[in-house]
């Protein structure tokens, strides 16, 4: 599934656009997409741990506005709090009354903001939900990653693989957390060993010069193939330096700064406005080949409008696994 939101350069939705509006393309292949009614199941996933904190107030008197988010459709709505670590504070249900007291009354964590850890986990508890519900998190947080044990691929893999979408509304972090986190990722992750993008086996030429080889290795895809993987990338590495923003952004969703109360219901404001009207596209990939898969979303007739979408999902290798049978083909 690909959420996609369309609006005007002024940013207001656009409504009763179909399926044949749409261009997509999976890897650069255009895909035969249909619209999907759209029925919400979403945690909220607060951080109380480091800096979250002190922000633990503007999460108070948050009713109506928790209401209008989920909107007037079958809904199930799960709380997860997290510092180092997160946990289940109220377990998915229909009673929206229920997460409103729960982010009204959180208390403080450590120091941690174990981010990616936390949406991880979310995917976890979204994944027991009934397949025919829309997957979102709303996503109260610094805006770096501080103390996660999940690697950047591994919880990629995990969001894509439930068609998550992520809405971040987050407070920044500190000069000297960006620092230190930024300096854990002083090298890339390489590439499948003796594949285009490994370090093994690589040209003398690229010696102490990864950017330049993956920059080359992406030239010699075929051109629409080479923009939407460029376009991934950029947002990939993005979650180094902004987690919360670029979840949002590969995952097709919304990411709001804000400081005080005051900006934290204006941004759920927006986002309540704004997901009622999210275009659902799904489609068959032609070509489920594993790994990476690069999503791009344009307007068939309709170039002045703006555009929001998904950005890739991930395939997993076949399982080699054979089952035992008794003898009869399946």
């Amino acid at each position: 599934m690909v959420p996609v939101f369309v609006s005007t350069s002024h940013g207001q939705p656009v409504f009763g656009l179909k399926a044949n509006d749409f261009l997509l393309t999976d890897n650069g292949n255009l895909q035969h997409a249909t619209l999907e009614v759209d029925i919400d199941s979403q945690p909220l996933v607060v951080e109380t741990g480091g800096a979250g904190a002190t922000h633990l107030d503007d999460y108070k008197e948050l009713d109506s506005i928790v209401d209008a988010l989920l909107g007037n459709v079958e809904r199930r709505v799960a709380v997860i709090a997290f510092d180092g670590k997160p946990q289940l504070i109220v377990p998915f249900s229909s009673k929206t009354e229920d997460a409103s007291k729960a982010l009204a009354s959180l208390s403080a964590g450590d120091h941690g903001a174990a981010i990616l850890d936390a949406v991880t986990f979310a995917v976890g508890q979204l994944r027991e939900q009934p397949t025919e519900y829309r997957r979102a998190i709303v996503l109260f947080s610094e805006t770096i990653d501080q103390g996660s044990e999940t690697k950047l691929n591994d919880a990629l893999r995990l969001i894509s693989d439930t068609n998550t979408a992520i809405y971040s509304l987050a407070f920044s972090s500190t000069r000297s957390a960006v620092s230190h986190e930024a300096s854990k990722f002083s090298s890339h992750d390489a590439g499948p060993e003796h594949g285009c993008f490994s370090r093994i086996g690589a040209d003398s030429e690229y010696e102490g010069h990864y950017n330049k080889q993956v920059l080359d290795c992406i030239s010699q895809l075929a051109p629409p193939l080479r923009l939407a993987t460029m376009s991934f990338l950029a947002a990939r590495n993005g979650l180094r330096a902004n987690t919360a923003e670029s979840l949002a952004q590969l995952t097709g969703g919304e990411f709001y700064h804000f400081n005080d109360a005051k900006r934290v219901k204006s941004g759920l404001i927006r986002v309540s406005n704004n997901i009622p009207n999210y275009y659902v596209l799904s489609f068959r990939p032609a070509d489920p080949s594993p790994g990476l898969h690069a999503l791009r979303v344009a307007m068939k007739d309709h170039r002045q409008f703006v555009t929001r979408f998904r950005r890739e999902y991930w395939v997993e290798e076949p399982s080699n696994d054979i089952s035992k049978t008794d003898g009869r083909n399946l």
